[in-house]
C-alpha cells in the first residue's frame, strides 16, 4: 500500500466509460463527471449517479463489488430520511450479451446510487464561494443541523477512544508522506492535539455516557449541505465506517464550523454555532471545552484527505498551499483564549443585536463568543419570524427568558467559551445579574448600553422586516416610559451607522 491506497484489483475503466456516455442515460444530454478520492459522480439531465471507486484506504475499503454495493445501500439508508427529495435507489451496472447496461438483468459488475440532481449552485460551498452565505443562512443552517441531530440515534459509548483512534489514524497517514512539505507542520500539530486530547479525555468520556455520542452525519462540511426550497438539507452522510460515523454531536457540527473558518467566514461560523446550540436547547453548552480539539481534528482530516487525493490522482503537491492552511488552522484553534462575558442592552431599535453579532466573532476562542439573544431564546424551536402571542411577553415569561440566558451563559463560561448577551436590560436588576454571572464564572465583564434619540428608535422599529423581534412602535413607547435606573455600563452612541458603534465598542474592549 502506498500513500494509504491499495492497488485496484478490479479495474473500473469500462464502467466509468459506459457511465460517461450519454447513451447510458437514455441520451438525455451531455454527462459531467466529478471525481473525488472515493467516488465518481455522473451528472446527466435531472439524474446523478454515484459510483464508488475501487480503492482501499486504511479507513475505507471499496476494493470489491460486494463492498461497494453494501456501502451504497448504507448511504441510501442514512441519507434518504433527511433528504427524500434527492435520494432514490441503488441500481446495478450489468454485463449482458450487448455489453454494459444500467439496471439490466445481466451479471452485476458494479452498482450506482441514483439520485435526483439538484442545482450545483445551491450547494452551500458554492453559495459561500459566491459570497452568499449570510447571517440568515448561517442561522438557518445551524437550526437545520440541530433538527438533523435531534433525530439521530444515541450510541452510548466512551467518547475518548473515538477521538484517540482518529488521532492515531492521522498519525499513521501523515507518516506515509514524509517528503511532503506539510510533514513538519503535521508532526507539530499531532503533538499539540494529543496533549489537548489528554486534557479533555474525561469530558469526552462523560459526554459519551450522557448520550451526546450518536450515529450522526460524520462528514458535515459545506459541500455536504444543499439548499432545497430555501432550507439547508444535510446530504452524503459518512457511510463507510460506523465507528467514524458514530461521534460526539459537537464533533459533528465542528466540521461545518471549521469549514467556515477555513473560508475566512468567522462571523458566519459564529452564528451557525450559536444557532445550533440554541436549537439544541442548551444541552450542548457544557461540552464546549472540547470544541477546540474537535475543530482541530476536523481541519487535520481535511489536510489528510487532500494528501491522499493528490496521491490517488498522481498529482503530489497539487494541494500543498491548502494543506498548509488547514494545518495552520488546526494549530490556531488549539490556542488558549480566556473567556469573557459581554452584555449589550438598549431600547428596541437601538441596534444592540447588530452590535452583538458584529462583536461576537472577535471574542475568545474560535469561532467567537456564543450569541445569546433574548428574542431568539424566546423563540427557540419555533419559526423566528412568526410573532408570538402577547402572553409570551408577560413578566413571568420575560423573567424565565433572562433566567435561561444567565444559566446558559454560566455553563458556556465554565466550559471556557466567551458569551455575548443581547437583550434590552431595561431593569437595573437584570444588569446586576449579568455582572454577577461574570463574577461567579471568574471572567471579565463589559456592559454596553446603546443610546439613540427617540425619533431614531421609532423610525428604525417602524422600518423593521424579517426580524426575530416582535417589538413594534407600541412596545417601544412602553420601553421609553420605563425608568432604567442608574447606568454603570459603557454608553455607546447608536444614532449613527452601525460601524461607528462597533468601532466604539471595540475601542472600549481594547
Amino acid at each position: 500500500m502506498k500513500h494509504g491506497a491499495a492497488a485496484v484489483t478490479q479495474p473500473q475503466d469500462r464502467t466509468v466509460a459506459f457511465l460517461s456516455d450519454p447513451a447510458a442515460h437514455c441520451g438525455s444530454g451531455p454527462v459531467e463527471v466529478i471525481e473525488t478520492h472515493g467516488a465518481y459522480i455522473f451528472l446527466c439531465g435531472r439524474t446523478a449517479l454515484k459510483l464508488k471507486r475501487a480503492v482501499h484506504y486504511d479507513y475505507m475499503d471499496l476494493s470489491t463489488v460486494e463492498k461497494r454495493h453494501r456501502l451504497l445501500l448504507r448511504e441510501l439508508e442514512l441519507n434518504r430520511p433527511a433528504a427524500p427529495m434527492i435520494y432514490r435507489d441503488v441500481l446495478p451496472v450489468t454485463e449482458g450479451p450487448e455489453g454494459l447496461s444500467l439496471g439490466g438483468k445481466g451479471t452485476p459488475v458494479d452498482y450506482v446510487l441514483r439520485m435526483w440532481r439538484f442545482p450545483a449552485e445551491e450547494e452551500l460551498d458554492r453559495i459561500a464561494a459566491a459570497g452568499g452565505f449570510d447571517g440568515a443562512l448561517a442561522d438557518a443552517t445551524g437550526a437545520a443541523v440541530a433538527r438533523y441531530h435531534r433525530a439521530t440515534p444515541e450510541r452510548p459509548c466512551d467518547g475518548a477512544p473515538l477521538i484517540g483512534d482518529i488521532l492515531d489514524e492521522l498519525g499513521r497517514v501523515f507518516a506515509e508522506f514524509p517528503d511532503a512539505a506539510s510533514a513538519p507542520d503535521a508532526t507539530a500539530w499531532l503533538q499539540a492535539a494529543r496533549t489537548e486530547w489528554t486534557t479533555q479525555r474525561g469530558l469526552l468520556t462523560e459526554r459519551g455516557a450522557a448520550g451526546h455520542v450518536r450515529r450522526a452525519h460524520g462528514d458535515l462540511h459545506l459541500r455536504n449541505l444543499v439548499r432545497i426550497n430555501g432550507a439547508p438539507v444535510p446530504i452524503d452522510a459518512l457511510e463507510f465506517d460506523e465507528t467514524l460515523g458514530t461521534c460526539d454531536l459537537l464533533y459533528d457540527i465542528a466540521f461545518l464550523v471549521m469549514d467556515l473558518l477555513h473560508r475566512d467566514l468567522a462571523p458566519q461560523a459564529c452564528r451557525t454555532l450559536s444557532a445550533w446550540l440554541r436549537e439544541m436547547g442548551g444541552a450542548e453548552d457544557s461540552g464546549l471545552a472540547a470544541l477546540p480539539l474537535f475543530l482541530s481534528v476536523r481541519a487535520a482530516i481535511r489536510a489528510m484527505v487532500l494528501l491522499q487525493t493528490d496521491a490517488a490522482r498522481a498529482t503530489p503537491g497539487a494541494s500543498e498551499a491548502e494543506i498548509a492552511a488547514y494545518l495552520r488552522l488546526a494549530r490556531t484553534v488549539l490556542a488558549s483564549a480566556p473567556p469573557v462575558l459581554v452584555a449589550v442592552g438598549g431600547m428596541s431599535g437601538s441596534g444592540k443585536s447588530v452590535l452583538a453579532r458584529a462583536l461576537a466573532p472577535g471574542l475568545g476562542r474560535a469561532p467567537g463568543a456564543v450569541w445569546l439573544a433574548s428574542d431568539l431564546e424566546r423563540k427557540a424551536g419555533r419559526d423566528m419570524l412568526r410573532h408570538l402571542a402577547q402572553e409570551s411577553y408577560s413578566k413571568h415569561n420575560r423573567t424565565a427568558v433572562y433566567d435561561r440566558l444567565f444559566a446558559r451563559a454560566g455553563h458556556l463560561l465554565a466550559a471556557g467559551h466567551s458569551v455575548l448577551l443581547d437583550a434590552t436590560f431595561l431593569d437595573c436588576r437584570l444588569r446586576t445579574l449579568a455582572e454577577a454571572t461574570a463574577r461567579t464564572a471568574g471572567v471579565p465583564f463589559n456592559g454596553f448600553w446603546m443610546d439613540a434619540p427617540e425619533e431614531v428608535l421609532r423610525a428604525r422599529v417602524a422600518a423593521r422586516c424579517g426580524d426575530a423581534s416582535d417589538a413594534d412602535v407600541t412596545v417601544l413607547e412602553i420601553q421609553l416610559a420605563q425608568q432604567t435606573g442608574a447606568m454603570s455600563w459603557h454608553r455607546i452612541d447608536a444614532s449613527g451607522p452601525p460601524e461607528e458603534a462597533l468601532q466604539a465598542a471595540r475601542a472600549l474592549l481594547g
